[in-house]
Parts: C-alpha cells; structure tokens; sequence
C-alpha cells in the first residue's frame, strides 16, 4: 500500500499537470477529467497516506478559496473555467502553506505568458505554423490565453517543496 502512495505522490500530480498545460496549449481547453483526477488522487493520497483530518481540512480551505476566487474570474471571462478548475484543484494539493508563492509564480508566468501571445498573434503566422489547427487556434486575435500552461508550471515549481515529496528527497 505505501508503494501505491508514493507512485501516486510521486507522478500523479506532476502527470495531470504536465498533461493540463499541453490539453490547454494545443486545444485552450482542459478537461474535467483533470481536475477530477487530482481531486480523487488528492483524497486517495491523504485515506493511503494518513493525513490527519485537520490537514485535510485546510487543504480543502485552500482548494475552496481559490476556487472561488478564480470563480470570480471566470465569470468577468478573464480566465477559463478549466483554468479556475484546474487552480483550484491544484491548491487542494498544494494547501495553505504552499499557496502564496504558487499564486505568485501562476500571475508571473501568465503575465509573460499573455505577453509572449500578444507578440506572437502580432506577427504573421509562418507557413509551417499555419497548416496546424493548434497554432491557428492560438495565432487567432480573439482566441483566450491558455493559462492552464502557467498554472501547471507554478505548481511544478512549488510542488517539489511540498511535504507530498519528502519520499523524493
């Protein structure tokens, strides 16, 4: 049983993160499934692993929080709801200890993010670009940002300093 926690501690989190950034770069979309995923992997860690209630708790505080803050968001269409999703779930991981930078480095990345789109739908699309439906989809003046890409990497920048990883080190 200890095994199956730590594959699950080890590559599940990382796994649907890395997986949530390329679904939202090639498609601007992520899917439920994702946050989904992390959720029943997030309850499946803390019954295998034995975190007590309290932690369980706060992390569901902290999931909470930020889903409803991205909630906000959504609904003003400044990001997705597979986006606010997709932060939330990974908040729920993350915990309250673990949120402020991980917020932190999700408004940095998406702002050179949004930036490096701005620059690249200014410019025309190259021929070799523009014969795929992904680079069309993201070259297009009116298409969103895929912030699903900032998201899954400051999660992967926090993730390793969180204690899901201590088995690691």
């Amino acid at each position: 049983m200890i095994m199956v926690a730590d594959a699950i501690r080890l590559a599940l989190f990382p796994a649907m993160m890395a997986f949530a950034a390329s679904s939202d770069f090639l498609t601007l979309t992520i899917s439920n499934r994702v946050s989904l995923i992390l959720v029943g992997g997030f309850v499946a860690l803390a019954v295998i692993g034995g975190v007590s209630a309290a932690d369980v708790l706060s992390h569901l505080a902290a999931g909470c929080v930020v889903l409803v803050a991205a909630f906000s968001l959504f609904a003003r269409g400044i990001i997705g709801g597979g986006d606010a999703k997709l932060a939330a779930a990974a908040a729920l991981w993350l915990g309250f200890d673990h949120l402020l930078p991980y917020l932190l480095y999700a408004s940095l990345l998406g702002g050179a993010l949004s930036v490096g789109l701005i620059w690249f739908r200014m410019a025309p699309l190259p021929d070799w670009l523009a014969r795929h439906d992904w680079a069309q989809r993201l070259h297009g003046k009116d298409a969103g940002v895929p912030y699903g890409i900032a998201l899954a990497a400051a999660a992967l920048a926090v993730y390793p300093q969180t204690p899901w990883m201590a088995i690691a080190t």
